[in-house]
Formats: C-alpha cells, sequence, structure tokens
C-alpha cells in the first residue's frame, strides 16, 4: 500500500468515526456512507486544510455551504439504470424512503411537506420538498430536476425564497435556503446566474446510482498533493 493511498485511508477512517457519533449512525448507516464515499464526497471542493478539518471533526453544519455534497447520492431509490423516470417518481420515491433521504441530507433536518403550494396573484406555484433544519432554524426548499438546470430554475427558487422571507418565516427564524438539485449542472452559468446575489441558494447535482469512489479518492488526492 502506497503511502499516499494509507493516509487517505486514515483521514476517511477518523472522519468516520467523528461523524457516526456525532449522527448517532447505525452499523447499517455507517456502512452506507462508507459505500457512498461520503467523505470524499464533501472534501471534494476543499482545500487541505479544510480537508485535514473534516477528518479531525467530522462534517459541523454552521451554514448552507456545509450540507452539500459532490454529488448527492440517491441509490436507495432503486431506479434500475436505463429506467425513464420522471421528477415525480424521484419526488415520490423519496418520500418512500425519506429515512434513507435524511441520513443523505445530514442530521438537523426536519420533514415539512411535499408539493407545498405557493400562491402570488391567483397563480399557484409548488415546492417539491420542503424541511425545516433544527440547528440553522430556517426552512430549506428544495426542487429536484432532471438534466441540466437552467437559469429559469434559478429565477422560480428565488421566488420561493422571497415568499418564505416575506409570508411564512417567523420572526425567530433564518432566511430560507434553496437547493436545486439537478443530474447536471453548468457552473459558469450557475456562478453568472448568482453573480452578487445575497440569496442563500445552493445548485447541486445528484445521482441515482453508487459513485466511482476511487475517482473521489483521485480526486481528493490531488488536492492534497499539490497543497
Amino acid at each position: 500500500m502506497s503511502c499516499t493511498k494509507k493516509v487517505d485511508n486514515d483521514l476517511a477512517r477518523a472522519f468516520y468515526e467523528k461523524q457516526a457519533i456525532l449522527e448517532d449512525w447505525t452499523v447499517r448507516e455507517l456502512k452506507r456512507q462508507k459505500k457512498t464515499g461520503l467523505f470524499h464526497r464533501l472534501a471534494v471542493g476543499k482545500n487541505k486544510e479544510e480537508i485535514l478539518k473534516l477528518a479531525k471533526e467530522g462534517q459541523i453544519v454552521k451554514s448552507e455551504d456545509d450540507f452539500v455534497k459532490n454529488p448527492h447520492v440517491f441509490e436507495f431509490l432503486g431506479f434500475p439504470e436505463n429506467y425513464q423516470y420522471s421528477e415525480t417518481d424521484i419526488e415520490k420515491a423519496i418520500i418512500d424512503n425519506l429515512q434513507q433521504f435524511l441520513l443523505e441530507l445530514g442530521k438537523g433536518f426536519a420533514f415539512i411537506g411535499r408539493q407545498q403550494r405557493i400562491t402570488l396573484n391567483n397563480r399557484h406555484y409548488l415546492v417539491d420538498l420542503v424541511f425545516y433544519h433544527v440547528k440553522l432554524k430556517c426552512y430549506v426548499l428544495i426542487d429536484l430536476k432532471i438534466g441540466e438546470v437552467v437559469h429559469e430554475h434559478i429565477g422560480q427558487m428565488k421566488l420561493y425564497l422571497g415568499y418564505y422571507t416575506k409570508e411564512v418565516n417567523e420572526e425567530t427564524d433564518n432566511a430560507p435556503i434553496g437547493l436545486i438539485l439537478s443530474e447536471e449542472k453548468d457552473d459558469i452559468m450557475v456562478e453568472y446566474a448568482m453573480l452578487n446575489d445575497s440569496t442563500k441558494l445552493i445548485v447541486s447535482k445528484y445521482q441515482l446510482y453508487l459513485p466511482d469512489v476511487e475517482q473521489l479518492r483521485n480526486k481528493v488526492k490531488e488536492i492534497m498533493d499539490k497543497e
């Protein structure tokens, strides 16, 4: 075993030990998180110092960025490969497997409802999934998209967030968070669509099958070696 591989294993092991305590995982849940490469999914996009901190302290949610994974993995939905699913199919499967979905999201999420109606000027809009994050003290609005997210999706989520800020939030609630989950993501489009925007809105990728953990491991290795 190479020295780098050993370091990688040590970091991942330290993370899983810490996170299992923080989130009170069962043995089955711990095995699932290892199988989906949770440590490496969280580590991608961080710098070396942040990766070392992640391994030492686990993932502590202090802001909306802390529950984003690269990507989110929904293999528990059980869709066969090449199945022609719709956004409604995914949403229903998530509700049917809500416990596993909450495990993937992380600790602190409380389910509020699906297809939550927003009415403005007699026009109705539906938010796919709504949660409340107990620690961040805010609503989390989730929209599911098949294919690539486009700027209209971002504009729609901003509308949802504005409505919740003005009409739903109590004085003790923090600003709501929007999470758009899509199969594909154009980072440049998202960057420009969100330029100089203070809205708490995240666009993140999801996949319905287990990730290539070795590929994720190599990405983390590149970060560690470069720095």
